[in-house]
């Protein structure tokens, strides 16, 4: 799927996305069982470590994030494929939707539908927020943007050090890698700092930070 916007708004849209990201696992590993709905990596060495007794992480927990997970990617792989030839009109349609559903749920936090709430409804939510986030991550894949998953950084990583000066290159794509981890990282301290504050709150954030992008596809210019 080629980029319906100028690279400049793209990559920007991308970064709100990947804060978005780091504010979700941010508020689901401090407020719903230590776990992760966007970044798999880390949620499936939480599923290994939780097979040891007493390490405090959830074997169901980080089960469900990945079912929630899996389904999400499928849906948006199948439908982004589907609507390759409109990438402004998908773009804006997936992240809409997804800001959407983040709203609902902030909604529910807000008239306190999680307070005192049992195992079982937070892990509802766990993998109502699993299927989003698997959604993004696919429909980033389908966009195919070179070091901006929105998720994954170990790569970002690798590329910003084996590229760049310490590993001997000349990385003309530094800027965009380090504002990626820098975005995850302001997402993750953004987010928990908020969750002191408000818990909708914070949801609300990601879903102003995820709405945002899919303005940038629909509005921004090519």
């Amino acid at each position: 799927m080629e980029l319906p916007v100028s690279r400049r708004w793209a990559v920007g849209a991308l970064l709100a996305l990947t804060m978005a990201t780091g504010v979700i696992d941010a508020v689901c590993y401090l407020r719903l069982g230590k776990v992760f709905v966007a970044n798999m990596t880390g949620n499936i060495v939480f599923l290994g470590v939780s097979l040891s007794p007493g390490t405090g992480f959830s074997i169901a927990g980080s089960l469900v994030a990945l079912a929630g997970f899996v389904i999400g990617a499928a849906v948006g792989g199948r439908l982004g494929r589907r609507f390759r030839g409109s990438p402004r009109r998908w773009l804006g349609l997936a992240f809409g939707v997804e800001s959407a559903v983040l709203l609902v749920i902030a909604a529910l936090v807000l008239v306190g539908v999680l307070d005192g709430a049992g195992p079982v409804l937070v892990k509802v939510f766990v993998g109502v927020l699993g299927v989003c986030f698997g959604f993004q991550n696919a429909t980033i894949l389908v966009l195919s943007p070179p070091d901006l998953t929105t998720t994954v950084l170990t790569r970002t990583l690798t590329g910003l050090v084996a590229d760049g000066v310490l590993g001997g290159g000349k990385d003309a794509k530094i800027h965009r890698r380090l504002g990626s981890v820098v975005a995850i990282f302001a997402g993750a301290g953004v987010g928990a700092l908020l969750l002191r504050v408000s818990f909708s709150g914070t949801l609300l954030f990601a879903v102003v930070l995820v709405a945002s992008a899919g303005l940038v596809f629909v509005l921004a210019p090519d």
